[in-house]
């Protein structure tokens, strides 16, 4: 897991060496476990560990290689949270899961279940995305794993697919033209 020694010094990545010695000593006395105000033995060993790599150019150089990279993935990560498209697709994705774990439980009340595959398959979202939504509808009580490893639709989840506002009437799956 990436630890973000910045953040850990509050400092800037653009801080020169005497700036990190600086902030380290402050954080050293701060922290050092023999303070009785505020020792704090976890935080100091974090505040040596940033303070060992960012004293060293050849380790800091590296570090700022890795901190660039996690930059980026933080950047991927607000634009997408700043997407209120995402947000609508998923209720879309989930909508369609619910859907058809319906169909699949009032064809058949005995075996309701479908597994992850033929889940991923027939929703069209791939599984490391799957994986989001059935958490979330786990953790909300709208599915559940069943005794043979499916998924199946609880009486919650009917409930919240019952309770969908109805589709617009005006999208059709088929083209009038298509059936001629």
């Amino acid at each position: 897991m990436f630890v973000d020694y910045y953040e850990l010094l509050e400092m800037s990545p653009n801080a020169n060496s005497e700036t990190v010695e600086r902030i380290f000593r402050y954080f050293a006395m701060r922290y050092h476990p023999d303070n009785q105000q505020t020792g704090n033995e976890a935080r100091f060993s974090e505040i040596v560990e940033a303070h060992n790599v960012l004293k060293d150019p050849v380790k800091r150089a590296q570090y700022d290689i890795a901190y660039q990279e996690h930059s980026g993935l933080r950047l991927k990560l607000a634009g997408e949270a700043s997407d209120a498209k995402g947000v609508e697709r998923d209720a879309v994705v989930q909508a369609k899961l619910l859907s058809l774990l319906y169909v699949k439980r009032r064809q058949d009340v005995t075996n309701p279940g479908i597994g992850d595959v033929e889940l991923e398959r027939l929703s069209g979202c791939p599984r490391e995305h799957l994986e989001f939504h059935l958490w979330y509808m786990k953790a909300k009580g709208w599915i559940s794993r069943i005794e043979n490893g499916t998924i199946a639709i609880t009486v919650e989840g009917v409930d919240r697919a019952n309770s969908e506002p109805l589709r617009d009437p005006t999208i059709r799956l088929l083209d009038h033209s298509a059936t001629s």
